[in-house]
């Protein structure tokens, strides 16, 4: 299997910034660019990646820190999905202003949508809509790993009590769209460490209705 990631904590509450390749190609992505524009460019720069392209698995401030300043160094196009595109354009609604940095991104170049394909290199990746922590979230799945953003984390969920939010859409997108994935399948999450599909469908407190 030729998919490599680096992962990267960054930022005042340790968002996780991955950045995917091709380790044949060396065509990469970056997913959820977060804070740290000049710390992501090193790793791309150390590893010699082409950036092809950013994926914002949501529009909040601590997954966007960094999104400006990198889209317009590499000059690539960002996807997002359609409920967020508003996020990353308003500093209150995603919470930027109340973190000491005031982000305000321009428009995305791409909307992703459900069953969209995210190639890199010779790497497929297929796009998930899973609002609920966000109106537009989405997560990315592909060889073998689901990269879930803030909807599905370690023995936890995203929370639902910010801008946009709904705990009933959030469980939905759960259990619709990331269970279904098979139990084998890695969650690399927005935050905190990996975790299985199989291991959170049999022992996350959130998903027997426990909340």
């Amino acid at each position: 299997m030729s998919m490599r990631f680096i992962s990267l904590t960054l930022g005042p509450i340790e968002t996780n910034c991955y950045i995917v390749f091709d380790d044949t190609t060396k065509e990469a992505m970056v997913i959820d660019p977060a804070w740290d524009y000049k710390e992501i460019n090193r790793n791309l720069e150390e590893h010699d990646l082409q950036l092809k392209l950013i994926f914002l698995t949501h529009g909040h401030a601590d997954h966007i820190g960094a999104l400006q300043e990198l889209r317009i160094l590499k000059n690539v196009p960002v996807y997002i999905g359609a409920g967020d595109q508003a996020l990353i354009a308003n500093s209150h609604n995603n919470l930027s202003v109340f973190m000491g940095k005031k982000i305000e991104c321009t428009a995305p170049d791409c909307i992703a949508h459900d069953g969209d394909v995210i190639t890199v290199g010779k790497l497929q990746f297929h796009v998930l809509e899973t609002p609920g922590h966000t109106p537009g979230g989405l997560s990315l799945y592909g060889e073998s790993v689901v990269f879930s953003g803030d909807t599905l984390f370690l023995y936890s969920v995203g929370r639902t009590d910010l801008y946009g939010g709904s705990m009933a859409t959030l469980l939905d997108s759960i259990n619709n769209k990331l269970l279904t994935l098979p139990d084998e399948t890695v969650v690399l999450p927005g935050h905190g460490p990996a975790t299985q599909i199989g291991r959170e469908r049999q022992n996350n407190p959130y998903l027997d209705g426990g909340w």
